[in-house]
């Protein structure tokens, strides 16, 4: 376990180290987004329009390095590593790791508009399953591996020990266990400490103190939650948008892809320099109130054309820096805009800058604890959690009632692939529950007593069994440990009735794939669930695991 994050660390440490040397090679500058529109002195006869060349002579090197070893090296990576922790069992192949490192450095070097995230998290993935392979770990281990890659990766390149453990539960494995957070917190630490030894122990953005001074901001910060989740939302969509008319247009060969389309985003980095690369000075600076109202709303406009174009085009890079991009723009206008409107009360513009970070990329990824961990450790801003909090909650929320995918399932939809379903070939999941399950068994009366449910639940086989109320309606079930645990009690207001035990499972209907059935079954407290009428809501029949595993000899 140790040589993942080390790896994952060294990853890190050399991949930024890449970014550097190519964006030095090819603008001039250790950061062309702090010096917008300056000259190249590596060319000054090209002045300022050096920007349009950048991108050409990177796509000219990564399109067919992507092309000829790494197809799945293109895009922003994080989907991709989900997919092979839900259907793949872990699986990435080693070249993976090399291609990332080389294919985003130069993407980012010659001015793509992506952030690191996502190639160090497909990079340190990469290490960790290459290490699960040589020491032949079981799938479960692989793929925790996996995860302790993402999140060595994450904290080493970004300072955030917290926010890796957090990134690799919510994203990668999607669940909570206290092996798989011992695990990723040893990872976390470990590469942490490899980065912080090459990089310094510095804070991402140096931000003053912030302060609710008033109740009304709340209100205000819960606001901005709200739009900053529409803005997340819509960035998703425009990414996708972009990359369709980019796919429609495209009619030659892959690799050359990136080079052309890099003319496109060149002429856009000439007009708005700023999107050079990653953007970290410039989002800095609005943080500080450094532009005007009508400025930031350009740049945040712009910043979604030149991530979603460098994508589109075939460039390798992540959009969670564009997502804190985004936010810091639209956080920084929407502060000033109060802070006209109720001078005496809105508090501080760099508050709502870096509200608008979190609530941004929560309401594009929908990972609400890594929103709040990472922001608190890029800026070291204890102050202003409470806020964060709160607007990141409302972004989280607004964005599922907008759309059921994030931007990273959204890739995977748009390919076919439901991270929820059945892997290509499986020979469980394409069926419908309704084809699978079994008879319904007796049910429970609510007014039984738990003596009479521990006989019957003792002679039923199952060790649950649905319960119906006096008038005969579902109430949910009843697990023989719920009725083994209540008879050992000894309070008086201890339950004596099965009705006061019933709780109501996952629903499973009976057209419902049974891939997804599968995650309820496997959830549940008993050995199987009451399959629902989807109309009405009543139980006409029983999946157990049994029944699952009779779908292998009905599958062709």
């Amino acid at each position: 376990m140790p040589s993942t994050p080390t790896g994952a660390g060294a990853g890190s440490i050399a991949f930024r180290w890449c970014i550097k040397t190519f964006t030095r090679l090819l603008s001039g500058h250790d950061d062309y987004a702090a010096s917008p529109g300056a000259d190249n002195p590596h060319v000054p006869w090209l002045g300022p329009y050096f920007v349009l060349l950048a991108p050409v002579i990177g796509g000219l090197l990564y399109g067919p390095l992507v092309n000829r070893f790494a197809k799945e090296a293109r895009g922003h990576g994080v989907p991709e590593v989900m997919l092979a922790v839900a259907q793949r069992g872990g699986r990435i192949r080693p070249k993976v790791a090399v291609v990332k490192t080389l294919a985003s450095a130069l993407c980012i070097g010659s001015g793509g508009s992506v952030g690191r995230e996502g190639p160090i998290v497909q990079i340190g993935s990469a290490l960790g399953s290459t290490l699960g392979r040589a020491t032949k770990v079981t799938e479960g281990r692989m793929k925790l591996l996996v995860a302790c890659g993402a999140a060595g990766g994450i904290a080493a390149t970004f300072n955030a020990p917290l926010a890796g453990v957090f990134f690799a539960m919510e994203l990668i494995l999607g669940t909570f266990s206290a092996e798989a957070f011992g695990a990723l917190v040893l990872a976390s630490v470990t590469a942490s400490i490899i980065g912080r030894a090459a990089f310094g122990d510095n804070a991402f953005l140096n931000l003053p103190g912030f302060h609710v001074d008033h109740l009304a901001q709340y209100g205000l910060f819960a606001a901005l939650g709200v739009v900053a989740a529409v803005a997340g939302v819509g960035f998703s969509r425009f990414l996708y948008l972009i990359e369709d008319a980019c796919d429609w247009l495209w009619r030659g060969p892959e690799w050359l892809r990136p080079a052309v389309g890099g003319l496109a985003l060149g002429v856009l980095l000439l007009a708005l320099p700023e999107m050079y690369g990653v953007g970290y000075p410039v989002l800095q600076k609005a943080t500080e109130s450094g532009y005007a109202v009508g400025f930031l709303l350009l740049l945040l406009v712009g910043k979604m054309l030149a991530t979603s174009l460098t994508i589109g085009i075939g460039g390798s890079g992540g959009v969670f820096a564009p997502s804190l991009f985004i936010g810091a723009m639209l956080g920084s206008a929407y502060g000033i805009g109060v802070h006209h409107l109720m001078p005496h009360s809105a508090g501080a513009v760099g508050a709502y800058a870096l509200v608008g970070m979190g609530a941004v990329f929560a309401g594009a990824a929908r990972a609400p604890i890594t929103a709040v961990v990472i922001l608190f450790e890029l800026t070291g801003e204890y102050s202003i959690i409470l806020p964060l909090m709160l607007a990141i909650v409302l972004a989280t929320a607004t964005s599922r009632l907008i759309t059921r995918d994030t931007i990273y399932t959204l890739k995977l939809r748009r390919r076919g692939i439901d991270l929820e379903g059945p892997a290509p070939g499986a020979r469980i999941g394409t069926q419908q529950v309704g084809a699978v399950m079994e008879a319904l068994p007796s049910s429970l009366p609510a007014s039984a007593t738990l003596a009479d449910a521990a006989d019957l639940l003792s002679l039923s086989g199952h060790g649950t069994l649905p319960v119906v109320d006096g008038a005969g309606d579902y109430a949910g079930v009843v697990t023989a440990q719920a009725v083994a645990e209540a008879l050992a009690e000894q309070p008086e207001d201890a339950p004596t009735r099965v009705g006061q035990l019933a709780e109501p499972p996952a629903s499973v209907t009976a057209e419902q794939p049974l891939a997804q059935a599968l995650h309820a079954l496997l959830s549940a407290a008993g050995t199987g669930l009451p399959v629902l009428d989807s109309e009405h809501g009543k139980p006409v029949g029983w999946l157990s695991h049994q029944s699952a595993l009779r779908a292998v000899h009905k599958a062709p």
